[in-house]
Formats: structure tokens, sequence, C-alpha cells
């Protein structure tokens, strides 16, 4: 186990805030002289089936604790999942099933363990405490927790000024994913910055229960590929850890400068040596920030895929973009039309190239979809079915239409 200075600094690598950081040296210089790893613990509440690289940020860091020698237990939300984090939400969230929520988290372990290691993790349903608990047991837990104190949450004291209702069950978020802190006897729990609220109610609640208060370590909540919005599958802003090598890579070459560094620092196997370098060439202007993308974009591939996978899917990007050629793999499409003419929104959605008719018919105003090489500037266009064509949308999505014969 490395001394306390080391670990601290590769704890601190892109962390927002360490409350109280002088607690956390405490606990890392009790566990370097009794040689007891600290228990790391972080919580996903499995609400969609896929997890993209925002939810990588996390794991990375408990990776970072896992090879510094601590123990980390990942928590499953089954119980906290069906309530739904009211944390940065304006109304209340839909309540999932059980049947959807453990659908999700079998998803989300095969992910989990593509990132951190498997034998060296604990993992746990926070329902193996939650359904053992009394109604006087919640009671109980409810009455350690003040109303003042919950409305001092931004989103609950806005919703509440605003009139917009918050349900009782939304209430009791906080104080479940506090109790997992008591289950499992957290010594640091890790969560966004918008799980502030969240981490410091644990350290509360671990007191009321006579345990050693844990530390809250935040991360930067991460931008999504327009830079602007935070990653999520909702918007399309995102990039799954499942997708294609040629589409992650792709979707890194799109992402604005100012989240160059960033991406590395957060989701890269990086040495500190080599990111100071990285920000001394961005801040410098010493290079062109297209070959860090394309170094970013082959780390990030070769992480979820291969080396390989990350030569050709950089080998494909420029081909098809520097070169202005084709993929050599395109996606085919056999059109099954009774009408000698379909329409162009009709196509997009058919070959789910656009996942709906407002989007097809938004991205066509945009101008981002091409029939032939030529842009479709009209959403009301008919196209002849008869004949192969090869359908564009944005930069990196290509589909060759043949027609079914029957």
């Amino acid at each position: 186990m490395l001394g306390v200075k080391e670990q601290m600094e590769v704890i601190k690598r892109g962390t927002v805030e360490i409350i109280p950081e002088n607690e956390l040296i405490q606990k890392l210089e009790r566990s370097v002289k009794t040689k007891k790893p600290l228990r790391i613990k972080q919580g996903f509440d499995p609400t969609a089936p896929d997890i993209h690289l925002g939810h990588t940020v996390g794991l990375r860091k408990l990776k970072q604790f896992q090879e510094l020698g601590h123990k980390i237990v990942l928590i499953i939300g089954d119980y906290t999942g069906m309530v739904g984090d009211p944390s940065e939400r304006s109304s209340t969230r839909p309540q999932l099933t059980r049947d959807e929520v453990m659908k999700n988290a079998e998803t989300y372990q095969k992910q989990f363990f593509k990132i951190i290691d498997k034998s060296k993790t604990e993992v746990h349903f926070n329902g193996e405490w939650f359904s053992k608990m009394s109604f006087l047991d919640i009671i109980h837990l409810a009455s350690r927790f003040t109303l003042a104190r919950m409305l001092e949450r931004d989103d609950f004291s806005k919703r509440y000024s605003q009139q917009v209702p918050i349900s009782l069950h939304e209430l009791f978020y906080p104080l479940m994913q506090a109790y997992d802190s008591v289950a499992i006897k957290a010594d640091v729990e890790i969560g966004a910055t918008e799980q502030k609220f969240n981490l410091l109610a644990g350290r509360q609640i671990q007191e009321v229960y006579g345990q050693e208060p844990q530390i809250a370590l935040t991360l930067p909540v991460l931008p999504g590929v327009d830079g602007v919005q935070r990653m999520a599958k909702s918007t399309g802003n995102y990039i799954g850890i499942d997708e294609s090598p040629s589409e992650i890579f792709g979707k890194i070459m799109s992402v604005p400068d100012d989240l160059i560094y960033p991406y590395f620092e957060l989701l890269t196997d990086l040495s500190l040596k080599e990111l100071r370098e990285i920000k001394k060439d961005l801040d410098e202007k010493k290079v062109n920030p297209m070959i860090l993308k394309k170094r970013l974009g082959t780390e990030i591939v070769s992480l979820y895929h291969s080396k390989k996978d990350a030569t050709k899917a950089q080998e494909e990007f420029e081909k098809v973009f520097s070169k202005k050629e084709l993929p050599e793999e395109i996606p085919v499409f056999k059109l099954d039309y009774d009408q000698p003419k379909i329409w162009i929104v009709k196509l997009l959605t058919l070959t789910k190239l656009c996942s709906s008719s407002g989007q097809a018919r938004r991205l066509i105003r945009q101008g981002g979809v091409y029939l032939d090489d030529k842009r479709v500037e009209d959403e009301n266009l008919e196209i002849p079915v008869e004949g192969d064509k090869l359908l564009k949308v944005g930069k990196r999505k290509f589909m060759k239409i043949i027609r079914s014969k029957h």
C-alpha cells in the first residue's frame, strides 16, 4: 500500500471536493498503519439498461481506490431505484417496477466489471436490508432527519417555492441512500457533485447509528458530446461503452476542444505526468487539438474494445472524414414497401437512423440528412422505391437501401 501522500495525489485526480479532507487523511493513516483497507462505496440506481462514459467517472475513481488496495463496495439500488433519485429534478420521477429495475441491474453488473476488478469487489442490492425493515424501523430512521434540513436541498426548495408537487416518497430517498452507508459501514462514499446532499446525509445518519462518519468525495458531472448539457441518453448526448469502436471514436472526435483535457483526466488511464504534459500543450497551443482528440479516441476505444479496434476505428474515421471516402462496411436495409414512393421521414424511422418522426424532421431542417450524397432540404420529400440508395444521417451514420424482392 502506498503512503498517504502518494494515495492523496491519486485520489485528488479529477475530484471536486473531499469533505472533510483532514478526516480522509486520518483514515488513510490508520489504514496504512493497520494494513486494513478502507471501504469505498458508490451506489447505482439501475433506471436505464446501459451505462455511458458519464457513469464511468465514478467507476474509474473506484478503480483507483481498488488499485491503492482499498475495498470497493457497489450498491445496486433495487429499492432506491424504485423510488428515484430527486437530485437535480424539477418534477417527480416516474416510478419503475421491480422487474424493470432488476432487468437493468443485470446489464449494469456486466458493464461495471469492464472497469473494476470483480474479484476484489463487494456487491450488494439494498433490498438486502430494506426488505427486512419493519414500519417501526422506517419511522425510527425518518425521525433522525428534519423537514427543514430536507428543504435545504436546492431541488426540493425550488419545487416547494414554485408550488411544484413533492411526493412524500421522494423525501425518503436521501435517507435510504444514507442508510446504505450504515448497512455496509462505508468509510468513503463517491458521487457526482449533485449527490453532495445525499453523501452528507450519509455522514449524519452514520453518526446516529454509532458509526464513524464517511468521507464525501464528489466528482464532476461529465458534459456530453455537445459540451454543454450533461451526458445523458435521454438527450442523445452520450457515448455508450457498448457502442461500436467506430461510433465511440467518431463521437469523441466531435466533442468541443475544451473537453479534451477533462475527458483525458476523467476517462483514461494516462499517468499524472502525461496529463500535465497534455494540459501544458493545450494551454500553450503547442499541438493541434485534432491530434489530441485522435489520441483520446484511441485511448477510450482501447479501454472498452481493444487496441486493434481503436486503430481500425481511427483509420475508418480518417478515410471517411479526411479523404471523403465511404466506410468499408455499410449496413444494408431491405425495404419491403408496396407503394411506388416512400416519404423520407418514414424511411429514416423504418431504418432506425432516426428514433422518431420528430427527430427525422429536425435533422432534415438542420441539413443533416443526405440521399445519394445530396442534402435533403424538403422534409416532405417522397422517394421512388425502386433502385439502390445511400442514406447518410449526421457525420457517421450510413445505410444502403435496397428493394426487398417479393
